[in-house]
């Protein structure tokens, strides 16, 4: 889907252009220079100390981010089954975060 509507060429531009590279899972092994995604265990093989670190890293971005979705999703029932123009759940998720965020300065 991503290479059918052009997303992995935008974003490989974007990361040539700006140096801003996208974190991703193994899905998108090849898909490009703008893509950064864990390293694979060479078969028989280990990793070396700077590839597990790497792993880590993108494992604990990727664990925030789905967590935030997750939130999201339980919070806010109009987020779990959504089919409309992926702009328009933007801003659905954008007003999402700002009651996400009023309620929780009101807890501090």
């Amino acid at each position: 889907c991503a290479r059918h509507h052009g997303l992995l060429d935008a974003l490989n531009r974007v990361a040539a252009e700006l140096g801003v590279p996208t974190l991703v899972d193994l899905g998108y092994e090849n898909a490009g220079d703008g893509f950064r995604h864990p390293v694979k265990k060479p078969a028989g093989g280990e990793l070396t100390e700077a590839q597990q670190t790497y792993n880590k890293v993108i494992r604990g971005v990727h664990g925030v981010c789905e967590r935030a979705n997750s939130l999201l999703k339980t919070t806010f029932k109009a987020l779990r089954r959504v089919s409309l123009d992926p702009s328009r759940i933007t801003q659905i998720a954008a007003a999402a975060l700002v009651l996400l965020q009023l309620e929780y300065d009101r807890t501090i």
